[in-house]
């Protein structure tokens, strides 16, 4: 059984379908503890699953490295097989990713390579593309540019703005997250034999 910890920053509702997900006992992961950076309202997805929670402000720290420390001392005490960074919206210091690679994954909202960052989904709006869309990743000490484990393509349709393709685009990430978790727990995806970009 896949232990996880689930690092949020907003609503959590990557978070929900993990917690949905695992709730069925024939799916070999669990959620262990959800943590944030703030006190986010995803926590309320964890609270009625009884999952724990923490919280590590940034805005409680002298610096990055400082809150990264103490993050990863939080995350590390319920000694998980897999931290997944699920809307969460800050980059965490080096010596974290280190401290937890290969076994730190992200969604992200686009069909990476293209359209890494925090505003993915408004840059693709801006670029006028046809299509973009959602990826699941190794993190990496660049801004989104680990190994991809999953992606799927989605269209940009006529009239969509940035929240109607950001809702169309969570619904793809959802899925692809829980799928690549399933994946890495029976062994299909092997991220110690995953490429390091």
């Amino acid at each position: 059984m896949l232990k996880l910890v689930v690092l949020i920053s907003g609503g959590g509702s990557n978070l929900r379908s993990l917690l949905e997900a695992a709730h069925d006992a024939e799916y070999p992961a669990r959620v262990v503890a959800v943590g944030a950076d703030r006190d986010a309202d995803g926590f309320e997805h964890a609270d009625a699953f009884g999952i724990p929670t923490f919280s590590v402000p940034f805005s409680s720290f002298a610096d990055r490295e400082a809150w990264g420390d103490e993050l990863l001392a939080q995350v590390q005490q319920w000694q998980p097989d897999l931290v997944v960074l699920s809307g969460f919206m800050r980059l965490v210091p080096p010596r974290v990713v280190e401290a937890l690679a290969p076994n730190l994954i992200n969604t992200h909202p686009a069909y990476l390579p293209e359209f890494p960052g925090a505003h993915g989904v408004r840059d693709a709006l801006a670029a006028g593309v046809d299509r973009t869309g959602a990826s699941v990743i190794v993190v990496d000490n660049g801004v989104d540019s680990g190994p991809v484990l999953a992606q799927r393509r989605i269209p940009v349709l006529p009239g969509d703005d940035e929240s109607s393709l950001h809702d169309r685009i969570k619904i793809v990430e959802r899925e692809l997250l829980v799928q690549t978790v399933l994946d890495i727990a029976n062994g299909t995806i092997d991220l110690e034999q995953e490429p390091t970009a």
